[in-house]
């Protein structure tokens, strides 16, 4: 009985390192990753969803003209944009950096987040994106 336990458990190891699930003793959670997780949690996920899924009919004006709160995952469109236009409308809000009288919902959050924290937003929600998308945002960002 105890043989069949332990090859059953080197079974499944191989099965886990084999798509590669495997826990890395070395490795450390990234320090911004975890905190960006924890603030936009308490101020992004209220509009943007807690699977950063934004709110419904998000490309289709509400009564009220403005556009719904986007997804931030790779069903949306933040992945298109640079580290700096990102920033930025954390920070102002969307209507402050497109101008010309645009309006949004979208507050800024410079006078309640740190630049730190708006930075570490940033990288949680580039951390959930697909490597295609990513690979894509970094080009964009000048990065790669």
């Amino acid at each position: 009985m105890r043989r069949h336990r332990l090859i059953g458990g080197a079974a499944l190891l191989g099965i886990l390192a084999g798509v590669g699930v495997f826990w890395d003793p070395g490795a450390r959670p990234d320090p911004a990753v975890s905190r960006g997780r924890q603030v936009y949690a308490a101020n992004c996920a209220p509009c943007h969803g807690a699977q950063l899924e934004g709110q419904p009919d998000w490309q289709s004006p509400a009564a009220n003209g403005r556009l719904p709160a986007p997804p931030h995952d790779e069903t949306g469109h933040s992945w298109h944009h640079s580290d700096a236009l990102l920033l930025s409308i954390i920070a102002l809000g969307t209507a402050a950096v497109v101008g010309d009288g645009y309006e949004s919902d979208m507050p800024g959050f410079a006078g309640a987040l740190t630049p730190e924290d708006m930075e570490a937003v940033l990288a949680f929600i580039k951390s959930t994106w697909p490597e295609r998308e990513a690979k894509y945002q970094r080009r964009v960002s000048g990065v790669e």
